[in-house]
């Protein structure tokens, strides 16, 4: 039987906004496009794909995953299994990122684990003279980033290794970035939604969700030029422990900023 457009819509099994999403990535076309042509008949191929893509998200697989793309402070960045699915609350993190950036002519600045590179292609797009370059332990995940970077025409360096350890010995930054995993090793969220299928090693550290955190609060006074900052997005309940990592670290204006949810969600400060 010949499929159509609004035959596929009647059939259910997803929320329509989703069916439509699927069917405008499968056949490549807006959704006005689907709504004018709703009784149209679609190629074979094309339900086939879209049955396939379907299922996929009938398993509960992302839909960020299934279309390859996700939207974050305007930009749309193409995103794989290899790396995290961007979201609202790390836009937080970016915004501190650029107002710790107003007036500096040419700052340097580091976004260690970098996954897609929407941190440090959103900073390097809304700041054209900063310096900005990006690590991450993945490969799969510089690859994506880099993809990123070169697509939305924004200047980023990409160093793969675990941490600091990724970089030159002779190099600092006026400002440090992280979106590091901080979900604690047996967190029930691990194994729920979009998160079953995101890169573990991006989401916990394995530990108390504190050891990444801790280990860039470390080695940041190293890697900081005078006066410089380093801002982290942690888990919900971690800011106060965060602000001590920072405190004891010798960091001052240690703080922690609110997300539209009020939770303390990004916390950091400047070397002294």
């Amino acid at each position: 039987m010949t499929q159509t457009v609004r035959a596929l819509m009647a059939a259910g099994g997803l929320p329509g906004l989703e069916i439509r999403m699927l069917l405008g990535h499968v056949l490549q076309v807006s959704r006005a496009w689907l709504i004018a042509h709703d009784d149209e008949p679609l190629a074979p191929q094309a339900v086939a794909r879209y049955q396939e893509l379907a299922e996929q998200r009938r398993e509960g697989r992302p839909m960020a995953y299934l279309l390859g793309r996700r939207e974050f402070m305007g930009h749309e960045f193409e995103v794989t299994p290899a790396v995290l699915i961007p979201r609202p609350d790390t836009e937080l993190l970016v915004e501190a990122a650029i107002a710790a950036l107003d007036g500096h002519a040419r700052p340097r600045v580091l976004d260690l684990g970098t996954g897609s590179g929407a941190i440090a292609v959103s900073v390097a797009l809304a700041c054209p003279g900063a310096q900005v370059l990006a690590t991450d332990a993945s490969a799969a995940a510089l690859d994506v980033a880099a993809a990123n970077a070169r697509r939305l025409g924004a200047r980023v360096e990409f160093c793969c290794g675990d941490w600091y350890q990724a970089l030159p010995a002779d190099r600092v930054f006026d400002l440090i970035v992280s979106n590091p995993p901080y979900i604690a090793r047996g967190d029930a969220h691990l194994g729920q939604g979009d998160l079953r299928f995101e890169p573990q090693a991006a989401l916990t550290d394995g530990a108390d969700g504190l050891r990444a955190l801790a280990a860039i609060v470390a080695g940041a006074p190293a890697r900081l030029a005078p006066g410089g900052q380093l801002w982290m997005e942690h888990g919900w309940d971690q800011a106060q422990a965060v602000r001590g990592l920072l405190a004891a670290a010798g960091f001052g204006g240690v703080a922690s900023l609110r997300d539209l949810a009020g939770i303390e969600r990004v916390s950091g400060g400047s070397i002294i």
